[in-house]
This record gives C-alpha cells, structure tokens and sequence, in this order.
C-alpha cells in the first residue's frame, strides 16, 4: 500500500499532539481494491478547536466538525486538500438528508456505525508511519508490512471480495437518514461493478420517492457521476427497476414499453438506453445527450397510413432536456451543449444529396466544438438499433466534409468586413442594422466562400442598405428559413436514416 506525504504529515500530526487519527471511507475501499484514492478523508478524536490549535491555516465552516486543510508548492498552488472530521454520531433526520443533532464521539466505532455502506466502513490503523525529509506533497510513502492494520466492524472487506453493495446495518435505516444514498449505492454499482445487495435494493426501491426530498442539485451530481462510469447505461436501467428513475428522469420513463416503427426492434426507452451504453465519448454531456436524444418520441409519435411516425421528435426532445437540465440546475454552458446535442442530432447526410454549403451550414448550427461530439452521438444511435456498422461511409465522408471545410468562413467573425467597415462605408451609426447586414453576408458566403471578399461584401452591403431595419430582419429570417426548410423536408423525408 502507498499513502501521500501530505497524508501522512496530517496523521502525524494528530497523533504526535496525543490524538488518534485513522484514513477512513473510500480511500481505504480503493487502497483494498489496488486503485488510486482520488481523496484522502480522515477521522480523529480531535475536536475541530483541538484540529485548529494543531493546523492554524485549516479552515472550519461547518457544524459536522469537518476541517479542510490545503497544501499548498512553493508557489502558492494548492496541490491537495483533504478532510479531517472528528468522530461523530448523528441523530434525526428530519429533511431526510443532514443529521439535526451531531454528537462528537471519543472513539472510531461510533463513527463507522453511521456510514453509509460496508465498503465504506473502513478505517486504516497505523503502529508507525513513513516519513522523508523531501517537499514533495503528492509523493507516495510505501507502507511497510505489518505496520498496519483494517478496522473493519461490518464485513467490508469480505464485500468487497463479493462485489457487493450492501448498506451498515438495517438499510431503511441508512436511507430514512439520507435519502442520497440510495442513488450513491447504484453509483457506486456502476463505478465498481458491483451488485447491490438484496436486501439493500429492496429497500432502495421501497423508498424511491424520498429522493424527492433531496436537493436538486444534489441528484445532478450522482446522476453526472453515474453516466461519467464505466457502466453508465447499467447505472439508468438500474435507476429505473428500483424505482428511482421515475422521479430523478421521469421524461425518459415515459419510453418505456413504447414501440417504434419497423425499423426499430426496441422500445424508446430501451434504444435510448442502449444508446448511451454504444456511445464512444467520455464526456458526460455527451452521454447524457445521447441518452435522452429520443426524450422527444413519446409526444411526437403518430399514426400515419398505419405506420408509427415521430416527426420532429428532436424539436419536442430539446425542450423536454432544456426542462430536464434547468430542473436538475445544470451549467449554462452546459445545458446549451446537452439541449443541442438533442437538437440536431437528426441531421440528415447524404453523400450525393448534400453539398458543402449545407456541410458549412451545419457547422454553423450546431458549433465547430460540437461536430465530433455529433458524430459520437449519432455512432450510439446507431448501434443502439443494432445497426451493424458504427460509423458507415457517410459519415466517414461527413467527416472528410468537416475536415474539408473547416477553414471557410462560417461565423459573423471569419467574414473580411466588420461593424467597423460598415459604418465607414455605409455612412451608418452603430445600432441592429450593421447585425442584420452581417447576417446576410454570412448566409451569401456560407454557400459561396469566394464572395468573402473585401470588394463584393461591401457591394453586397451597398445593396442591402436600401431596405430599412424590419426589411433587413425579414430578409435574414426567410433566408435562414429556407435553408432549415430544406432540411427538415430531407429529415422527413429519410427520419428513419441514421
């Protein structure tokens, strides 16, 4: 086993000022599964006044005696912090999520009595630690056999063994005092690869609905940690059999059992979960896209001459994940990523229909930064159907296209004129009219990159300066339109083309 330097200074520390101080939880779990613990908790009988007086620059914020301490290089850049929490009991849980009383403990057991799950009971106990002289914070110190030791009061290691999820003690227990849990267990199941114990799914899926009692914010957390994992699509079908998806992603609920048309063998909610399992990015927002791209089918499916149809899905998809994100308090940027992702995931590629122009285009709609993502999520909806080539010669060509394409201009910046010029040329003050001018440019040039030329776009702007403001905005909607026409048309069209 290894353990850090800063680690091992802090429980020195402790120990030297009279105290016990233990690595416990998850870091422990990891060192017992030979992974790298990404962080370092511990817990002491210090009490948070007793951890300040032995660390004065720690902090202390909270009322379940957590102490954050930092350690910072040379430079001043932290490099790692890690959390020392006195030993506690806790009683009450009124909001279904934080303990109303917190009882600070004077020994170990108590504490590992109110953790979550077996494997997370754990705590690791030293005779004598390794120590160096070097200023390396993040280097790793060998422990040397026999000088430690696991506290393990609840058969954590034998589950870890197993493979098994299985909560301390009585499982209601565990999730009547933090709801959170329950969603904790299937991340974890789907981080490790574990199965969830009987007895502890049982539970979870008896008291799904208190999620309900659990902070938005909270939930997007889990739900993000859950589709990040080796196994994410395990994790949603897990979520959903027990119980808790209904109330974490009830949008996607209403797939399931929903058939499609003849060219999908599997209901929405089954293909939109196979989806994401296919995917290839790592990126969460992709994934989680990909997961809900046929959100939309539910509302949009119809009957026409006795065929299931869902024109427009991706439209109704969008504003059922902009919902989704918004409710689960997503980052701006990041909701605008997921929303249009979903949004044009329908796009329609042709090798002998579509043009470059229509290549630029859609460069400009979904965002140069977006393509590959586009094409990763499109690669799951295809395998997700069980089509059997991931990426078939069209899109292998649309990347050819991409690629072809990407030095042309298409944004309002790429163009050879500016605000600046227009003004100048046009004898025009600054205002919506030089926005709207630019706009028409940019869709003459997007299908012709040789008009993006000083001469031709201030004759071109020569031209549209005639025509008042509301012309100008009439002008550059019907142009956008008939492009956006023209591919829904083709979506219609081939909808069932992936």
């Amino acid at each position: 086993m290894k353990i850090p330097k800063y680690v091992v200074e802090v429980l020195s520390k402790i120990k030297d000022s009279g105290f016990e101080a233990y690595p416990v939880g998850g870091c422990v779990r990891d060192l017992l599964m030979d992974k790298t613990p990404k962080d370092w908790d511990i817990t002491t009988s210090a009490k948070p006044a007793e951890l300040l007086a032995i660390f004065p620059e720690a902090k202390y914020e909270n009322t379940f005696g957590t102490v954050l301490l930092a350690f910072k290089d040379e430079a001043g850049l932290v490099m790692a912090v890690t959390e020392v929490t006195t030993f506690r009991s806790e009683q009450g849980y009124s909001d279904r999520r934080h303990p109303d009383e917190v009882i600070f403990e004077t020994d170990i057991e108590k504490d590992l009595e109110r953790r979550d799950f077996t494997i997370n009971a754990l705590a690791l106990k030293f005779d004598h630690l390794p120590i160096s002289d070097d200023h390396d914070y993040l280097s790793q110190r060998e422990l040397d056999p026999g000088t430690w030791q696991i506290i393990d009061l609840f058969g954590g290691q034998k589950d870890i063994g197993k493979r098994v999820i299985r909560a301390v003690g009585e499982p209601s227990d565990r999730f009547r005092e933090d709801a959170l849990r329950m969603m904790r267990a299937i991340r974890f199941s789907a981080q490790l690869g574990f199965a969830i114990e009987d007895k502890t799914l049982r539970a979870i899926a008896k008291l799904a609905h208190t999620v309900r009692f659990v902070a938005n914010e909270r939930i997007r957390d889990e739900l993000i940690k859950i589709i990040s994992s080796p196994r994410p699509a395990e994790g949603i079908l897990m979520l959903h059999k027990a119980n808790l998806l209904k109330y974490i992603l009830p949008e996607l609920e209403l797939g399931v059992g929903l058939a499609q048309n003849k060219h999908h063998k599997h209901t929405v909610f089954q293909h939109n979960v196979r989806s994401l399992q296919f995917c290839p990015s790592h990126d969460w927002r992709v994934r989680l896209a990909t997961l809900l791209h046929d959100v939309g089918k539910p509302k949009s499916r119809k009957l026409v001459n006795d065929e299931i149809t869902f024109y427009n899905h991706e439209y109704f998809g969008a504003k059922i994940t902009e919902k989704i994100v918004h409710r689960l308090k997503f980052s701006n940027d990041d909701a605008i990523k997921v929303i249009g992702l979903v949004k044009n995931h329908m796009f329609y590629y042709n090798v002998d229909e579509v043009t470059a122009a229509a290549v630029r285009r859609l460069i400009v709609k979904v965002g140069k930064d977006n393509l590959k993502d586009l094409i990763d999520l499109r690669i799951g909806d295809r395998l997700g159907s069980d089509v059997a080539k991931a990426k078939p010669y069209k899109l292998r060509h649309l990347e050819y296209m991409f690629d072809m394409v990407q030095n042309d201009p298409v944004s309002v910046k790429m163009l050879k004129i500016n605000g600046d010029t227009l003004m100048s040329e046009l004898n025009i003050e600054p205002g919506p009219t030089i926005g709207c001018i630019l706009d028409i440019l940019l869709s003459d040039v997007l299908d012709d990159p040789a008009l993006n030329n000083n001469d031709w776009l201030i004759a071109r702007s020569l031209e549209l300066s005639h025509l008042n403001l509301a012309e100008l905005r009439t002008k550059a909607k019907q142009q956008i339109e008939e492009k956006r026409t023209a591919e829904d048309q083709s979506i219609k069209k081939k909808h069932w083309v992936k």
